[in-house]
C-alpha cells in the first residue's frame, strides 16, 4: 500500500512540475468521478471511499511538491451523457487530475474532454479495450480488459462441453465489449452460439428472452452486463423453469444480486479478481479501510493485482 500511494504520489508530483509551477502555488486538485447514485452505486462507493483514503494517507504524509491534493466528487450515474457533464464541470473548476470514471461507456466521452484539456485520468474499473486504444497520452486504467476477462469465461465454458450456448448482453459498451468476447471465444473453441441477443438496460420484464432461451434449448447463459437485470433473468428463468448455468462478469458479482435473484441466484458463476484481503501487498489496505468505511472494502477501492480468474 505504501508503494502504491507513493508511486501515486510520484506520478502527481511528475506531472505537476511538468504543468508548470503555477499548479504548485494552491491545493492539487483531484476530481473522483463515478456512480454515487443509480443501480450500480455501489461500485461507485468502492472507488470513491478508496480514493478518499488514498488522498488522506498522501496528504499526512506531506502532500505533493508540499501542497494538499483536495478531491472533488461528482456524480455521473454511470451515464454516457452525465459523464459528459460532469467532466466538462471538472474542467471549469480546475481539476488537473481524475480517479475515475467507472462505467465504460461513461469513460470513453469524458477522456475525450480529458485528453483534450490536458487532464490525467485513471479509470479503476473501465474494461473496454476501446479506451486505451485510441492513442491517447493521459488515459490510464488500473484493470483488465474484455478481451483478457472474456476468454476466461469463454474458455471456462467451453471446458464443460456444453450442447448451445447463449450469449446475452446489455447493449452497452462494457456489456456488449465482454460478452462479444466470451462469444468469439466459445466460436474459437467450437461450442455453438445459439443465441447472441442484447437486452436493455433497466428493463424488468424478460419474458420474451427467456422464451427465446428454452427455444434454443441452451445449456449455459452468459450475460454481459450488471447484476440488476441479471438477477430479474435469474429469478423469472426460475420461475420458467429453465435449466441452465448462469455465469457473468465482474458487473454481476455483489450481494444485491442475490436479494434481487433469491434463491435462483445459487449456481452461478461469475469472474473475478482474487480476494484482495488475502493478498500481503493489500492486507494492511483492506484492514485499514473497514475501520474508516464501517464496510468491508471493495476491489475497485484497493491497488490491482492480477485481473481475473
Amino acid at each position: 500500500m505504501k508503494t502504491t500511494i507513493k508511486s501515486l504520489a510520484s506520478a502527481i508530483a511528475v506531472s505537476t512540475a511538468l504543468m508548470g509551477a503555477g499548479y504548485a502555488s494552491a491545493d492539487i486538485k483531484i476530481g473522483i468521478a463515478g456512480p454515487m447514485t443509480g443501480p450500480v452505486a455501489q461500485y461507485g462507493d468502492m472507488q470513491f471511499s478508496g480514493t478518499r483514503m488514498a488522498i488522506e494517507r498522501i496528504n499526512a504524509a506531506g502532500g505533493v511538491l508540499g501542497e494538499k491534493l483536495v478531491g472533488v466528487e461528482v456524480d455521473d450515474v454511470c451515464d454516457p451523457k452525465q459523464a459528459v457533464t460532469v467532466a466538462n464541470r471538472l474542467v471549469n473548476q480546475g481539476v488537473q487530475f481524475v480517479v475515475g470514471h467507472l462505467c465504460s461507456s461513461s469513460t470513453q466521452p469524458a477522456s475525450d474532454i480529458y485528453e483534450d484539456e490536458g487532464i490525467l485520468m485513471i479509470t479503476p474499473a473501465s474494461t473496454s479495450p476501446e479506451i486505451t486504444e485510441r492513442g491517447y497520452e493521459l488515459v490510464f486504467r488500473t484493470i483488465g480488459l474484455d478481451s483478457m476477462q472474456g476468454p476466461v469465461a469463454g474458455n471456462h465454458i467451453a471446458s464443460k462441453n456444453p450442447d448451445a450456448v447463449a450469449v446475452i448482453h446489455d447493449k452497452q459498451q462494457y456489456g456488449e465489449g465482454i460478452a462479444t468476447a466470451v462469444r468469439d471465444t466459445l466460436k474459437e473453441a467450437g461450442v455453438e452460439v445459439a443465441l447472441f441477443e442484447g437486452i436493455t438496460a433497466g428493463d424488468k420484464d424478460f419474458s420474451s428472452l427467456i422464451t427465446k432461451l428454452k427455444q434454443a434449448d441452451v445449456d449455459y447463459v452468459y450475460f454481459g452486463g450488471y447484476h440488476p437485470e441479471l438477477g430479474l433473468i435469474l429469478r423469472q428463468a426460475r420461475q420458467a423453469n429453465l435449466d441452465a448455468v448462469f455465469m457473468g462478469p465482474e458487473g454481476v458479482g455483489n450481494n444485491d444480486i442475490n436479494t434481487i435473484a433469491g434463491e435462483a441466484a445459487e449456481g452461478l458463476l461469475v469472474t473475478l479478481p482474487p480476494s484482495f484481503d488475502e493478498k500481503a501487498e493489500t492486507k494492511t489496505w483492506s484492514m485499514l479501510l473497514p475501520a474508516r468505511t464501517k464496510t468491508p472494502p471493495g476491489r475497485l477501492s484497493l491497488p490491482p493485482t492480477r485481473p481475473y480468474s
